[in-house]
Parts: C-alpha cells; sequence; structure tokens
C-alpha cells in the first residue's frame, strides 16, 4: 500500500489519545536483511511496535514471494525485519494489518515449552474498533499490557466467581463456612444465585458492547440507595416492551431498552440479599475498566464458567472441556471443511454467481445442529461463530455484486440438551452473546439494518438427561448434524442413577454393563438418525475403540446400519480449562446416510484415506475380537489375574506411607511398591503389606494385626462366596 494511505491510516489514531501521532511513528524505516534493503511500514520506537500493513483482502495468514525469492506470511517478513534491527531498537509487538483484521503478536510470549506450538496472535477485527479501542492501547503506551480473549474471559470468570461467592457467604449468614460457600446453599438457592450470576453477565456485557449506554448500568447501581430494589426494579424493566411500560417510570429506567428472549422473564426475580460487601463486588469488580466485557470470547468464557463448578461433581458428571482447536476436529470434517469447499466453487462461478451464492447462503441458513451434552454451549458457540464467519464471506461476495443482502444466519437453527440448570442458562447466554459479536463482523451497511434488541432469537436449549428423553421431540423437524463431547465414566466409576441411565438408553442391548458411559449418547444418536440423514461426530474417550468394548458397542450399531465417516485416533486431551482433564481421547464421525466424500483417519499429523473404518479405528474390515472364556489352543487356562481383595485394607498410599513406618519400623521389610494401571498411567507411589514368610509375632505387630483383622472382617462380611 502508498505512503498516503498509512499517514491517513495513522493519523486516525488520534482516537487512543496520541497526539500528532505521524511525529510519533517512523515510516518506511529503513532496514538491511540478507544484504537487500528493505522498509518497515511503520515502526514505533516509544512502545516497541512493529506495523507491517497489507491491502484490504490480502490473507494475513497466506505466503507471499518475497523479492529474495522466498515465501513469507506477512508476520514472517515482519519478524525478519525485526530480527535484523539492532537489540536495543527491536519491537516486543509485531502487528500486521489488511484493513480488515489486526494480528498482535507478542514476542515476549514464547512458544509452548511441551510441543512448542506457537502462540497464536490476538485478532482484532475493524468493525470491532469502537468497542475494542482499549486493546490497542499498547500502541501508544509502552506499560499497556494486550491481554488476549483467554485471559480477558479468564479474568472475566474470576469476577463473576468472586461476585458468587460473596453472594453465597451473604446467604449463608450468619453460617460461615472456609470451604466453597456455593457447596453449602440449597439446591432452591443455588438455582435463584446461579441465575443472578448469567444476569449480570449479560448486563456487564451490554454495557460494554453499546447496547446500553456507556456506563448505564453500574451508574444505576451506584445511585441506588437499595441495590437489590434496584435490581429487580431494573429486570422487570428489561422484560417489559417500552410500550407497555408504566409511564411514571423513573427516568434513569426508562432509559434500559427491552431485552426480551426470557433472560429476564420472571414475574417476581428472586434476587439474593445485598449488602456493602456484594454492592461493593459488583461496582468495583465487575465495573472495573480493567475488564472490557465486549472482549470476552463467548465459547471460552462459558467452558471456564461452568469448569468453576465443584471438581467433584464434574468428575461424577463425567465433565471435559473441549477447546476450540478440538471443537474443530470435530466439526471441520464433519460439515464445516465441505461447506468452505463449496463456497469457493461458487465464487469462482463466472454465471449465475450472485443466484448460486444466494441459494449457498439459504442451504446454511436452513442447517440445523444439535449438541444432546451441550455442557455450557461451547460447541453450539463455536459452530454458530464458525458459519456466521462463512455467512460473512458470503455477504462480501454479493455486496461486490451491487446484491440487495441481510444475515440469515441464527442462533435459531441451534438445539442442546444439558442436565445442569446453571450450564443452561450460561449456554444460552453464551448464545446470545456470540450472535451480538458477529453482527460486529458483518459489513457496516448490513450491521446498522439490524435491530439487535429486543432479541428475537432464541437458541432450544433444553434443561433434562439426555438418555431419557426423547431426541426427536426436542428436534421435531430433525438435525444435519449432532455434534458434541458427551461425558466420559467407566462403568466402575458409574452412579446408580448413570447406571438407570445406560439401561434406558440400552433398551435394545442387553450387554452393556462395561460400556464407557459416553455409549449411551452413540446408541441414542443410531436411533435418531435411522430414518433420515443426520450425520454425528463426538469426542470420546478412547476405550470405546479398544479392548471388549468394540465387539460389544460397534457390533450393535453396524447392525444398526451405522459406518464411520471419519475418525481421529487417540490424542491427549487439551482444553481451555484452568482444569484440564487428563484423559486420552478419539473424535468418531458417524451416520447411517449414503455419502461420497472419502473415509478419513486421522493419525496425529497424517491423515489416511481409507476404504472401510472399522470399529478399532483402522482401515480394515468389520471385524471383532471378543472376550473368551477357553483358550484358543493347548495352554493352562487363566481364571483371574493379581487382584487385591482386601477392602483397600492392606493397601498404604503414598500420603500415610511415612507415618506408617515412623510408628510400626519393624513392619518396613514387608512394605513393597503396588503398580497397578492407574499408578503406571499416572505415575503414582502406592504401597501394599506383602506378609509372605512374616512369622507369627510379625503378624502380631499392632498396625500390621490391624489392618489384617481389618481385612478379615471385610472378606467375612462380602456378598461374593469366593471372596468369604
Amino acid at each position: 500500500m502508498n505512503i498516503d494511505n498509512i499517514k491517513q491510516f495513522i493519523n486516525d489514531w488520534s482516537a487512543l489519545g496520541l497526539e500528532n501521532p505521524t511525529k510519533a511513528v517512523e515510516l518506511e524505516h529503513e532496514v538491511v536483511v540478507n544484504g537487500h534493503t528493505c522498509f518497515i511500514d511503520v515502526l514505533i520506537p516509544s512502545t516497541k511496535v512493529l506495523i507491517e500493513n497489507k491491502s484490504r483482502g490480502i490473507d494475513l495468514n497466506k505466503p507471499a514471494k518475497q523479492s529474495d525469492g522466498s515465501f513469507l506470511t506477512p508476520y514472517e517478513q515482519a519478524k525478519r525485519y525485526a530480527d535484523a534491527l539492532p537489540y536495543s531498537t527491536r519491537p516486543r509487538w509485531i502487528v500486521t494489518c489488511n484493513f480488515d483484521e489486526f494480528h498482535i503478536h507478542d514476542l515476549d510470549r514464547l512458544p509452548s515449552m511441551i510441543d512448542n506450538a506457537p502462540v497464536k496472535p490476538r485478532i482484532i477485527h475493524f468493525n470491532h474498533l469502537i468497542l475494542e479501542c482499549r486493546s490497542l492501547n499498547f500502541l501508544v503506551d509502552p506499560t499497556d499490557e494486550n491481554i488476549d480473549d483467554v485471559k480477558i474471559s479468564s479474568d472475566a470468570v474470576n469476577i463473576i466467581e468472586r461476585i458468587r461467592d460473596a453472594f453465597a457467604r451473604k446467604m449463608l449468614a450468619p453460617k460461615r463456612v472456609k470451604s466453597d460457600p456455593v457447596d453449602h446453599l440449597s439446591p432452591e438457592q443455588k438455582n435463584i444465585l446461579n441465575k443472578f450470576c448469567v444476569r449480570l453477565v449479560f448486563c456487564l456485557y451490554a454495557e460494554d458492547a453499546a447496547l446500553f449506554n456507556p456506563n448505564q448500568f453500574i451508574a444505576y447501581l451506584n445511585a441506588a440507595p437499595d441495590n437489590r430494589a434496584a435490581l429487580i426494579n431494573l429486570f422487570a424493566t428489561l422484560n417489559t416492551p417500552v410500550d407497555r411500560r408504566d409511564p411514571n417510570l423513573r427516568a434513569e429506567l426508562k432509559q434500559f431498552p427491552y431485552v426480551n428472549g426470557g433472560l429476564f422473564d420472571d414475574n417476581a426475580p428472586d434476587i439474593p440479599p445485598f449488602d456493602h460487601v456484594t454492592s461493593n463486588a459488583i461496582t468495583l469488580e465487575a465495573g472495573d475498566d480493567k475488564i472490557n466485557w465486549f472482549a470476552i470470547n463467548p465459547t471460552i468464557f462459558g467452558a471456564l464458567f461452568e469448569s468453576n463448578l465443584n471438581a467433584d461433581i464434574r468428575r461424577k458428571g463425567g465433565m471435559h472441556y473441549t477447546s476450540r482447536e478440538n471443537i474443530h476436529r470435530v466439526i471441520d470434517p464433519l460439515f464445516l471443511e465441505a461447506l468452505h469447499d463449496e463456497f469457493q466453487a461458487v465464487r469462482r462461478r463466472r454465471k449465475n454467481k450472485r443466484r448460486e451464492l444466494e441459494a449457498f447462503q439459504n442451504k446454511i441458513a436452513a442447517l440445523t445442529f444439535f449438541d444432546p451434552a451441550c455442557g455450557s454451549g461451547n460447541f453450539l458457540t463455536e459452530t454458530f461463530i464458525s458459519l456466521r464467519q462463512l455467512e460473512n464471506k458470503i455477504l462480501d461476495e454479493l455486496i461486490d455484486l451491487g446484491a440487495p443482502c441481510t444475515v440469515k444466519v441464527s442462533i435459531d437453527q441451534f438445539y442442546g440438551i444439558e442436565i445442569n440448570d446453571f450450564a443452561c442458562a450460561i449456554a444460552q447466554t453464551a448464545m446470545w452473546i456470540s450472535e451480538h459479536k458477529m453482527l460486529y463482523d458483518t459489513d457496516v451497511g448490513i450491521r446498522e439494518r439490524v435491530e439487535y434488541l429486543p432479541l428475537k432469537h432464541s437458541a432450544r436449549i433444553f434443561c433434562a438427561n439426555a438418555l431419557t428423553v426423547d431426541w426427536k421431540k426436542i428436534v421435531p423437524d430433525g438435525a444435519d448434524y449432532i455434534i458434541g463431547n458427551p461425558p466420559f465414566v467407566g462403568h466402575q466409576w458409574r452412579t446408580p442413577a448413570q447406571v438407570a441411565d445406560m439401561a434406558a438408553a440400552f433398551r435394545d442391548l442387553e450387554k452393556h454393563g462395561k460400556l464407557d458411559y459416553v455409549c449411551a449418547w452413540y446408541n441414542k444418536a443410531a436411533d435418531f438418525m435411522s430414518d433420515n440423514e443426520t450425520r454425528a461426530a463426538f469426542v470420546s474417550t478412547n476405550s470405546i475403540c479398544q479392548g471388549e468394548s468394540v465387539g460389544i458397542i460397534w457390533r450393535h450399531l453396524f447392525d444398526k446400519g451405522v459406518h464411520i465417516d471419519f475418525a481421529r485416533r487417540t490424542f491427549k486431551w487439551s482444553n481451555d480449562s484452568e482444569n484440564k482433564a487428563a484423559v486420552h481421547c478419539v473424535i468418531i464421525g458417524f451416520s447411517t446416510a449414503p455419502g461420497d466424500r472419502p473415509k478419513i483417519i486421522y493419525d496425529g499429523d497424517e491423515k489416511i484415506i481409507a476404504s472401510n473404518i472399522n470399529g478399532y479405528l483402522l482401515d480394515a474390515p468389520d471385524v471383532f475380537i471378543e472376550n473368551r472364556s477357553k483358550p484358543l489352543c493347548d495352554v493352562p487356562r487363566m481364571n483371574m489375574g493379581s487382584m487385591p481383595i482386601d477392602g483397600g485394607n492392606l493397601i498404604i498410599e503414598a500420603a500415610d506411607y511415612e507415618d506408617f513406618i515412623r510408628r510400626e519400623p519393624h513392619a518396613k521389610k514387608f512394605i513393597r511398591r503396588l503398580l497397578g494401571a492407574e499408578e503406571f498411567i499416572n505415575g503414582k507411589d502406592r504401597y501394599c503389606l506383602w506378609l509372605m514368610h512374616a512369622t507369627e509375632d510379625e503378624l502380631r505387630l499392632p498396625l500390621i494385626a490391624e489392618r489384617i483383622e481389618s481385612c478379615r472382617r471385610f472378606r467375612l462380611t462380602s456378598k461374593s462366596k469366593s471372596t468369604r
């Protein structure tokens, strides 16, 4: 781009509070790279920023040929310039720009020490500049830290958690607890508090996203003598159409818009009790300008918010939270890659291009998506965002053709089931926020014709048990795609309620007891798609493609006409939650519908085109290795492996080892290292008493005798004859 355009671009920075912007920067700064003189578009020495500008429409992720014949992305080109500068003048920040997006690279953030994965840039769309202006302060303020959406979302969740804790303690007063106060609330109290927190998030977002007037919400609370009464009145106002409001409504309430959508739909909203601590928690914590609520990523925010549930609840429920990368490992091969390929074919058309683009837009606006274990909605939000990004590309093409156009993809196309009512509320709110944020990525001419409030669309998120409810009543017109990350719970960890759920989901398969809990979702999905062309893909524990499970679940599904369309073999789990699940997973895409796309197995970076994908995720015929009671050849029969049947009484946990030795030093020679599957896989230390060759006197050592007696009582009271 030419120097005049760059100067005009720099002059616009006066909005950031920088006087005479062009005097604070160096344009076309010379730098010598491999003997060639090159020119840095913009260098800002005072804030250590280097900017590489490209013309509008240039892909900032695509390598382009350089003067020396090499192919570099704009970032790689800028990094080469930066490395050629004297050390004292090298930038911390590299910004690439194409007048549609800023890509902000912080060179102080090093690649992952584990896999050397590069740090992804923070991306700010030009349509967001008014609302995310604060995120560009690093251009003019050397003390400013540009924070990515993961950090912003995490900080926002932490603020809401502190507010939630403050209110929970107030609700418990005068009782005091040292542990998480939310865990001590009654179910009714939790419901009141959760609903309040979700409403609070929406109001904070609305204030920073220009849905409310600037600082309107926090200023309203600061001016109110009674915050609880003020919020009861506000929530009622937000739920009342403007033309139906009391004509004598106070002026400060009249200024708030009508929201609709059911978020504030409550005839008598119950709000937790307030005091100066809870009031300050909102006005000082959440109202602080350090957080730009518009900048939160709804996919990350929802997952982090829900991940702060009690860890034991998460484990028992089998919940594992999914990163955006892993979401795309599901949705890209399931449908998104094909849609992008179709769009590229349409945009290259010479004839009837407008008609084909409009037909393609109508097609994606008619697709329906269903997550039957949606949690906080991160699969649904990321899918919606991806679909809207594709639609925006269609709209850009139509605008270039001079065609009238409007946004057609909506959150009405998305369905979910979630058993936790708090997660349901988070998912619904995350979808509303996603819809609003995507409008700011849409052409300004189209965006200005869209009136976001009152809310006109709503994702269909149902609070129900996905394994006992009829999915066809949730999605009566069928779904094009079923997606998600259903809970994983091994058979030995299931609760009685989950055992009953499995029985309800597997009415047609008696031998399901040893299957993982996640298999129930596969069976429900197979029944749902039996008379239509629905396609599904789930993240799952890799145990469903190993050992005895394969012959049970996959024979059953294949007999129903299911076939595997694509699969990703075992990979280590990663997610956006701070409490990262330590599991190994697979991704399996399946359907009963015919298709002309090749079957693909993903194995690390390898992509295998398969003729058939069997239950072991191999390119091989459908064979099953089943358990046998007798060996295939003439060898001694194995009845049982090494299995402790002691009720845990002869086992010494690592935390108890030192104390046991201190109290019973003569027992040390009988303590052996115990290595089972869990200890081997997770590197845990565990010990056991190995009493072979112990004398009668040694067996009378107090701690040993006590444990032997406990083991004896355990065996005598067992219902199993072999144990007794």
